[in-house]
C-alpha cells in the first residue's frame, strides 16, 4: 500500500484528527497556506554575500545565488532567503549596494518560481521596500525593527515580517553578552516589538518571530534559549529559528566549520519539539528529511509507502 504526499491537499488531508482538532495557525505568505499548528515549514539560506560565515562567497554572484534558491526549492525547500549583508562583524555595505545584491535575485527567483516564498534578511526599510516590490512575501529583520521606518513600510504592504531578537545595531562590534534571564529578556523584546508592529499597521497574522540563536548571545545563553523555546513558542505567532551550522554547536560538541551537519540537525529537531515551525538551514536535502521524520512521528503527516510487516508471509 502506498501514501504518497505531494500538494498542499493530500498533505493536509493525510493529517490527524486530533491535530486538526488543536489550535491552527494558519498562514498564507506569498501564494502558499501554511498551517504551523501541524507543519514545519523549510526556509533555505542564500547568501548574496562575498563574507559569509558558511558558504564563503560561493553564491556571491547573481546567477549563483538563483541557482541556489531553484535547486533548494526541486530539492523540497518552502522558501528561501536571500540575504545581502550578513548579521557579524565586517566591513560596511551601503543601502545602494544592498539593494544591487537582493533585488536582482528576488526579482529572477519570482520569475522563475511565482511560487516559492522568498523572504530577504535585511535591518534596513529602504531595501524591504524594494524587495517587497520585487517578489519577496517576507522581510527577516535581524535587528527586530531597528530602523523606525521598517514598521511603515511593512504595513503599507502585504508582507509578513519575521522580528529577531538581537542587542545593538548589526556588524557592530559590541560587549561581551550578558543577560539576566536571557529568555525572560528575549521574550519581552518580543512581545514588545510585535506591538510596535501592530501600533504601525502591520496585521498580527503577518508576525514571525525568532529568538535570534547566537546573535549577540554566547553558547550557554543560546542553549538556555532553545531548553525553554516552548516559553517563547507560547506567544501567539509563529515561531522562526536559525540553528544551522552557528557557533554554539561548534562550540558545544567541538565541531569546526563544515563539520556540524549532525549537530544542527539534532538543535533543529530540539527546536521544532519545542514549538518552532519555520527552520532556516544550509542543508536542505538533510534537513527535510529530518523535518519530515518529526513530522510523521508527530501524526502530522502520514508514510509515503507502508510495505514493512504488512503483508502476511512476510514478517521480518
Amino acid at each position: 500500500m502506498t501514501g504518497v504526499e505531494g500538494t498542499d491537499a493530500e498533505r493536509a488531508a493525510t493529517r490527524t484528527d486530533a491535530g486538526a482538532a488543536g489550535h491552527r495557525m494558519l498562514r498564507r505568505i506569498g501564494t502558499r497556506d501554511f498551517d504551523f499548528s501541524q507543519q514545519v515549514a523549510v526556509m533555505a539560506v542564500i547568501n548574496r554575500t562575498p563574507d559569509s560565515f558558511y558558504d564563503k562567497g560561493a553564491t556571491f554572484a547573481l546567477d549563483r545565488a538563483v541557482q541556489s534558491a531553484l535547486r533548494a526549492a526541486d530539492q523540497g525547500a518552502d522558501w528561501v532567503d536571500v540575504g545581502g549583508v550578513p548579521f557579524g562583524r565586517g566591513p560596511a555595505v551601503s543601502t545602494a549596494e544592498e539593494i544591487e545584491r537582493v533585488v536582482p535575485v528576488v526579482a529572477a527567483i519570482t520569475a522563475a518560481r511565482p511560487e516559492l516564498v522568498i523572504s530577504v534578511d535585511t535591518n534596513r526599510a529602504d531595501v524591504a521596500e524594494q524587495a517587497i516590490a520585487a517578489g519577496a512575501a517576507v522581510i527577516n529583520d535581524t535587528s527586530g525593527l531597528g530602523d523606525l521606518r521598517m514598521a511603515e513600510v511593512l504595513a503599507a504592504s502585504d508582507a509578513h515580517v519575521v522580528i529577531t531578537h538581537s542587542v545593538g545595531p548589526p556588524r557592530a562590534e559590541k560587549p561581551a553578552a550578558h543577560f539576566d534571564d536571557v529568555v525572560g529578556e528575549v521574550r519581552a523584546f518580543l512581545v514588545e516589538r510585535m506591538a510596535r508592529a501592530e501600533a504601525a499597521g502591520v496585521p498580527r497574522d503577518r508576525l514571525i518571530i525568532d529568538p535570534g540563536h547566537d546573535l549577540d548571545k554566547n553558547t550557554l545563553h543560546t542553549l538556555e534559549i532553545t531548553r525553554r523555546l516552548d516559553e517563547l513558542a507560547s506567544i501567539d505567532a509563529p515561531l522562526l529559528v536559525a540553528v544551522s551550522n552557528k557557533d554554539f554547536i561548534g562550540e558545544s560538541i567541538d565541531r569546526p566549520q563544515g563539520e556540524r551537519l549532525p549537530g544542527s540537525l539534532a538543535a533543529m529537531t530540539a527546536c521544532v519539539l519545542k514549538g518552532a515551525r519555520i527552520v532556516r538551514m544550509h542543508d536542505i536535502p538533510e534537513t527535510v528529511d529530518a523535518v519530515r521524520m518529526i513530522e510523521a512521528i508527530l501524526g502530522w503527516r502520514q508514510p509515503v509507502r507502508l510495505e514493512h510487516n504488512t503483508h502476511p508471509t512476510r514478517n521480518v
